[in-house]
């Protein structure tokens, strides 16, 4: 194992560990994007450009956007409700 991997693996560990200890939804949204890109990176120090492609896509961008409009959609029925 390299320097380079084994830097990536802590910066996992500690970016997937500040998404499982952030309480605020909208903070873990973006701290899951951050993850996904991490481990990506991850990927790529391992020699597997394919999956490090495919995690950008889902991991990087597309989890967290789908988590961002969910709370939007939460946030906004609330806002719906408290209005009645």
């Amino acid at each position: 194992m390299t320097a380079v991997q084994a830097v990536l693996l802590v910066l996992v560990a500690a970016a997937g560990s500040l998404v499982a200890l952030t309480r605020d939804p909208l903070r873990q949204a973006m701290l899951t994007g951050v993850f996904g890109i991490s481990l990506a990176l991850l990927f790529l120090a391992f020699q597997a450009p394919d999956v490090a492609l495919s995690q950008i896509g889902v991991g990087g961008v597309a989890l967290p956007v789908m988590i961002l409009l969910a709370l939007a959609e939460v946030r906004a029925h609330e806002r719906k409700r408290d209005d009645e």
